[in-house]
């Protein structure tokens, strides 16, 4: 396995069990989902369903994302075609959430860690890939 191909691998493990994490979350009691929103500065938790059904349902969507991951690190050549999707799709996603995150009046902090890392971890990968596959034609 080439160097490119190995550190491949080890980022999208990487991202991958920070996402996996996530499934914590899913089971979260709503009273740590509130101390939590309101630790954040995020203001008081909303009352009703729909925000901890959302809040698990994001994460147990993330930690499925990061399941995906460890499947595409496991052999980069043979996934190719899916890290180059989860690239390409990852920066239109992080371009939305940013969107997303300003109209919400998300923390400047929150802003930067979210949408502008997923842009650089998937640029990242795109680049890592096209090493990868030049690796192969050599």
């Amino acid at each position: 396995m080439s160097k490119h191909a190995r550190l491949l691998a080890i980022l999208l493990r990487l991202m991958g069990t920070a996402e996996r994490l996530a499934l914590g979350a899913v089971f979260t009691p709503r009273a740590w989902m509130a101390l939590v929103h309101e630790r954040l500065g995020l203001g008081a938790f909303p009352a009703g369903p729909i925000a901890p059904y959302l809040a698990r349902c994001v994460s147990a969507f993330y930690a499925l994302h990061g399941g995906m991951l460890w499947l595409a690190a496991s052999d980069v050549r043979r996934y190719a075609g899916l890290i180059t999707c989860v690239a390409v799709t990852g920066m239109a996603f992080a371009v939305l959430i940013s969107v997303l995150d300003i109209q919400a009046g998300f923390p400047w902090l929150w802003l930067i860690a979210e949408g502008p890392f997923l842009v650089v971890l998937s640029v990242v990968f795109l680049w890592l890939q096209r090493k990868v596959a030049e690796g192969n034609r050599e």
